[in-house]
Order: structure tokens, then C-alpha cells, then sequence
């Protein structure tokens, strides 16, 4: 796995595609590499695989290509059953997995470099597992957002048991969003008063507001000095 955290590999200029080993056997992961110095690493989930989620969704795509502008090594990986990625759909349970086993590869190989961890829909709430596990042992990530995160039963019958997270982790949520509706969410962060941004009419998708979206995610990326990059 040498290759996957090289921070000085150059860029190509298109998304490399590559396998690791993970909790179900192999994980795709598609990176895309920023233009030398490196800032950090983000991971990009996708949404829903039963829904025809992927990485190759139109807004994991683009977060991914938006934190490779700002000098992030961008590392999207296919959950189990995706692409050519191992296992079986696992509710979010083993998707979390292998997004932990993606931080621990990432950890491995550039120890101490900036790691932000960025989540759409279904890719949200299984990093809000993986995140909750990251702080119960207290190696939480630079910096974390999730966008659309499903709370309770949604449409299709399908249920998102939430964890609480750290009050660091930012949430982005769509006024209109109809597959992970808002008030859920908000009932869900009440308790806690876990703030939330929530764009003004915009869908579960942010159709008509995908650049505000990718604004406040790089916005909520982690100042990194340039003499950290450069070290």
C-alpha cells in the first residue's frame, strides 16, 4: 500500500483507482491527487448503494475534485458490494468499517497529516459511525462533515440510528430535503444542541445549491500553515 499515502506523488490529473485490503475482503478506493505541497487527506463517502450510490455520484465526485483544489488528497472509497469492493450492503454497520480501515491505512502510512472526513447521505451516517468510534478511542479527525444525514426511518423503510457525535462535527442539511428529512435531524441534535446549517429551499441532492455546499465544506476544512505543508 506504499503508493496510497505517497504525498509526493505528483498528480496525474485524472482519478486513480486502486484496492486495499478491508474488513470484507477488498476495498476500492478512487483518489484523486492535488498538485504538490499536500495539505492533508479528506475521505468522500457516497450515498445510498441500494439506491444506486457510488462514488461516482455527482456530489461525492465533486466534493472530492473540490478538496483536490484546495490541496487535499482526496481518497473515495467504494462501500462493500460497490464497484470492486468486496462483502454485501451491511445498513451502514460494515460501511462504517471500512471506512475506519481507510483512516487506518491513511494513519499508517503519513502519520500526522491533516485527515478531514466528509460524508453525503447514506456515506454521512456511516461516518457518523465511524467518527463516533474514531472519538470513543480518542483519535478524532481534524476536521468532519456530513451532508444530508439520514436520522430514524426514512422513505423505504429503511432506519438510521444515529450516534451522538462531537459538537466539531459540522452538519449541512437541505431546508427541502424529502429522503432525510430536516426535523428528524433537528430532533436528533436537540438534546445536545449539536448546531446545524441549513440551506434555504435546497433538496436532498443541494441542486440548486451544490457550490454553497462545497463552499462550507471547504470553508470547514482545517487551516493548514504552509510551513506544515512544506515540513
Amino acid at each position: 500500500m506504499s503508493r496510497l499515502i505517497d504525498l509526493n506523488q505528483p498528480s496525474r490529473g485524472e482519478t486513480e483507482a486502486m484496492l486495499i485490503p478491508g474488513p470484507a475482503g477488498p476495498l476500492e478506493l478512487l483518489l484523486d491527487r492535488p498538485a504538490l505541497p499536500v495539505h492533508g487527506v479528506a475521505i468522500v463517502t457516497h450515498p445510498q448503494p441500494l439506491m444506486g450510490g457510488t462514488p461516482r455520484h455527482k456530489i461525492p465526485h465533486k466534493l472530492a475534485h473540490r478538496v483536490r483544489d484546495e490541496g487535499w488528497l482526496a481518497i473515495r472509497p467504494s462501500f462493500r458490494g460497490v464497484g470492486a469492493s468486496a462483502g454485501v450492503y451491511d445498513h451502514g454497520v460494515g460501511e462504517a468499517q471500512d471506512i475506519l480501515a481507510v483512516v487506518d491505512a491513511v494513519r499508517d502510512e503519513a502519520h500526522g497529516t491533516p485527515l478531514a472526513l466528509v460524508g453525503f447521505s447514506f456515506g454521512a451516517y456511516a461516518l457518523a459511525r465511524a467518527i463516533r468510534a474514531l472519538a470513543d478511542r480518542n483519535a478524532a479527525p481534524a476536521a468532519a462533515t456530513l451532508a444530508g444525514l439520514p436520522v430514524g426511518t426514512v422513505d423505504g423503510n429503511r432506519v438510521y440510528d444515529t450516534p451522538p457525535l462531537p459538537a466539531d462535527v459540522v452538519l449541512i442539511h437541505g431546508e427541502a430535503d424529502i429522503q432525510a428529512p430536516l426535523e428528524p435531524l433537528r430532533a436528533w441534535a436537540r438534546p445536545t444542541s449539536h448546531p446545524v446549517i441549513v440551506i434555504p429551499r435546497a433538496d436532498h441532492c443541494f441542486s440548486q445549491s451544490q457550490d454553497l455546499l462545497l463552499s462550507l465544506v471547504i470553508a470547514h476544512l482545517p487551516k493548514v500553515s504552509a510551513k506544515a505543508r512544506t515540513a
